[in-house]
């Protein structure tokens, strides 16, 4: 199959893995963006795959065959029925490298995404692209906001040896693998990433965590990690608490209930409210506070005032949510740590699109 197109231009969304409960579950695209050109090289017999980085890791990513986006390209490539292509890969990094908002997912589904644009006419197939992601990645929390934008709740399904689905009665069998839920995020909510000046490695991360935990640890991040999605869209939670008054009151029938504006008010002050619970965790990052003092010391003090702050991803960044502009509040906690030189600050909308193609 020959490539339909010469050029490819990929724009993927960083992303923040497990908000505090969703411990490899949960993940949420952020409006800050990588971008990579694809150009065909115009000697067909030129196979070689050259590559430019701007930006993040232009002084220690790969330049070869062995970078993370090359070599899932040429994997993607293979899958979707193209041959060895020889391109060009200019690459705009904004992502920060080791520090938990997904460079390494970016990497994978920028590679994917690209393969599938040079292969197939059309709009990008993301459940196929996620599958593919997710199975390279071997955790779908990050690759799956990074596809589809928006908050993502992820799982494995496993079945039964030599089982590929299982029947649903009345729905489509449910295939074995990698799955993910979409949520809404309402507009107004907000991220503030602290990004440090030290890296940590998702592999030491992973190393930190115990191989059991106390059942009432477990108990107490799934309690919270269902609050995530009412706490992320504040005008369903009103929408819901409305409806819930109608059909008490037998209006249920009738239709949609409205929502009142001190209704909405009211679930968007508990919003923030379900945010700071739904961030508390006991799964991984008590585990992890010695890798990275300076995140848990600040994530510490977002939560003595209030605010929901987390560990993002496997870290060291941090992220704080909130509903509602309180950008000055939020850096004016920490401004200590922005003071010193060793932090910076991105004060992020959530990213709704996932992955971006632009053929030519």
């Amino acid at each position: 199959m020959n490539p339909i197109c010469t050029q490819v231009r990929v724009r993927v969304p960083a992303t923040s893995a497990n908000l505090g409960s969703g411990f490899d579950t949960v993940g949420l695209a952020l409006d800050y963006h990588d971008e990579l050109t694809f150009t065909l090289n115009p000697d067909p017999t030129d196979g070689i795959a050259h590559v430019f980085i701007h930006g993040e890791g232009e002084d220690t990513l790969p330049r070869d065959e062995t970078h993370l986006v090359v070599s899932t390209f040429r994997r993607a490539c293979a899958t979707f029925g193209l041959g060895r292509i020889g391109f060009t890969l200019e690459a705009t990094n904004n992502i920060p490298q080791a520090r938990g908002m997904g460079s390494s997912a970016e990497a994978i589904v920028a590679g994917i995404a690209a393969a599938a644009a040079f292969a197939q006419p059309g709009e990008l197939n993301r459940p196929a692209i996620f599958d593919m992601a997710a199975q390279i990645e071997g955790h779908p929390d990050n690759v799956a906001p990074a596809v589809f934008g928006g908050l993502t709740v992820s799982w494995d399904f496993a079945t039964a040896e030599g089982v590929g689905s299982v029947a649903i009665p009345g729905g489509e069998p449910l295939h074995g693998g990698f799955h993910t839920v979409n949520y809404p995020v309402d507009p107004a909510i907000t991220a503030a990433v602290f990004v440090p000046d030290y890296e940590l490695s998702t592999e030491k991360a992973r190393q930190a965590l115990p191989k059991e935990v106390p059942h009432k640890d477990a108990v107490y991040n799934v309690s919270r990690v269902g609050l995530l999605p009412a706490a992320m869209n504040p005008v369903a939670l009103a929408q819901a608490e409305a409806q819930g008054g109608a059909d008490a009151l037998g209006g249920g029938a009738t239709g949609a209930a409205q929502v009142t504006p001190a209704a909405f008010a009211t679930a968007a002050a508990q919003a923030n409210a379900l945010l700071f619970t739904a961030t508390q965790d006991r799964l991984h990052q008590p585990y992890r506070t010695p890798l990275m003092l300076p995140s848990s010391e600040l994530i510490e003090l977002f939560r003595a005032k209030g605010y929901a702050a987390a560990v993002s991803g496997a870290g060291p960044c941090v992220l704080v949510l909130h509903y509602g502009n309180a950008r000055e509040a939020i850096d004016q906690v920490a401004a200590t740590q922005l003071a010193s030189g060793h932090w910076r600050v991105l004060h992020l909308p959530i990213n709704t699109k996932g992955v971006e193609i632009e053929r030519r």
